[in-house]
């Protein structure tokens, strides 16, 4: 089956959705050699991913990932560690770290969401750097990841969120990591991993790591069966809202896709340099993370309380932008996302020592 699709992908043809599913069901299963899918995803990069290919490899991923029953009353705050990729990693210190240019800011969002009163789902692969990604942060914050399906579930009802690495990394995504590693290059796992939803969430906001994808990804979800859903691309952050310069935007409703491009100005901020965002390693990240729940004011926390402003009011919490960062900023001055975020060390420290090895 992957010799043929990868065939057809050369000469330059889309594979129908079912055609794709079927054959990433084989790639995720790990019945297909390295060599073979690293070819594949490189063929697919070149001659641009279709609408259908990506959906369909969505479908094979989604099915192998185990589904946590929460009702629909739950934001999916979707992002892939993308800095995996030789292409999008930096040199932070001398000694050959390497880190993204803007701290996590999507992580320091789902505390000021909780804090606001949603109930949000992250969920993304858990990066190979071991210095920066999202879960090497989270883990730097006091914040044990490794919990079974069911814990997960129970985390989100009595705090108001959640983390999901493991039930990616460990399943399908184990089969192509290495791969991913040893290319370097972004290829369609980096599109495929975000739109998985595992928590059947009824409102979803994804980041994407260049413009041109935001409506293409709404497409792609609205084959999915979603009914809302945002899709940024920002400047200078590449998967968030930017308040470095313009962001392009896609939403999904009702089976509409409209797109537009907005800047920090129209929603009261002032664009500024994105070494003013700028991030470093796990324990540094952490640290900023720690000072905005604080209080510490500046384009940090603005960039934080635009993008917590934008979720809200995608998910129908804010009536208008200007109420969703009213809400975000109470939510950080009040101490409420802060002991948000100190709830979910507390409970994950209760639930590790249980941990099923069942994702």
């Amino acid at each position: 089956m992957i010799r043929d699709a990868l065939i057809q992908v050369i000469n330059g043809q889309d594979l129908s959705e079912r055609e794709m599913e079927k054959t990433m069901k084989d790639v995720f299963d790990g019945k297909v050699s390295p060599a073979q899918v690293g070819a594949f995803v490189t063929a697919l990069r070149f001659k641009e991913e279709s609408v259908g290919e990506i959906a369909g490899a969505a479908r094979a991923l989604e099915a192998r990932v185990k589904q946590i029953h929460l009702g629909r009353n739950l934001l999916d705050l979707a992002r892939d560690d993308i800095n995996v990729e030789n292409e999008t990693v930096l040199a932070t210190s001398d000694v050959h770290k390497t880190g993204t240019r803007t701290f996590n800011i999507s992580t320091a969002t789902v505390f000021v969401l909780a804090g606001a009163g949603m109930n949000v789902m992250r969920h993304g692969n858990r990066s190979a750097s071991m210095y920066f990604g999202a879960a090497d942060v989270l883990m730097r914050l006091g914040i044990q990841l490794d919990l079974s399906v069911p814990d997960v579930e129970r985390c989100i009802r009595e705090t108001g969120m959640g983390f999901l690495f493991t039930a990616i990394t460990r399943g399908p995504m184990k089969h192509v990591a290495p791969i991913r590693e040893e290319i370097g290059i972004r290829t369609i796992f980096n599109l495929v991993g975000p739109l998985v939803n595992p928590a059947g969430a009824a409102s979803r906001l994804l980041g994407v790591y260049r413009p041109a994808l935001t409506e293409k990804i709404a497409h792609v979800l609205d084959r999915l069966g979603a009914q809302k859903a945002l899709v940024v691309c920002g400047e200078g952050t590449r998967d968030e809202v930017s308040i470095c310069g313009p962001t392009h935007i896609s939403r999904l409703e009702n089976g509409q896709v409209a797109s537009t491009v907005v800047t920090p100005e129209q929603f009261g901020f002032q664009t500024v340099d994105a070494e003013a965002i700028v991030g470093g390693d796990a324990g540094e990240n952490a640290e900023i993370i720690k000072n905005i729940l604080s209080g510490d004011r500046g384009p940090r926390r603005d960039v934080v309380v635009l993008n917590a402003a934008v979720a809200l009011e995608a998910a129908g919490r804010a009536s208008s932008m200007a109420e969703g960062i009213d809400r975000a900023e109470e939510a950080i001055d009040s101490g409420s996302a802060r002991e948000k975020l100190m709830a979910l060390v507390d409970f994950t420290a209760g639930r590790a020592a249980f941990v099923r090895k069942d994702l």
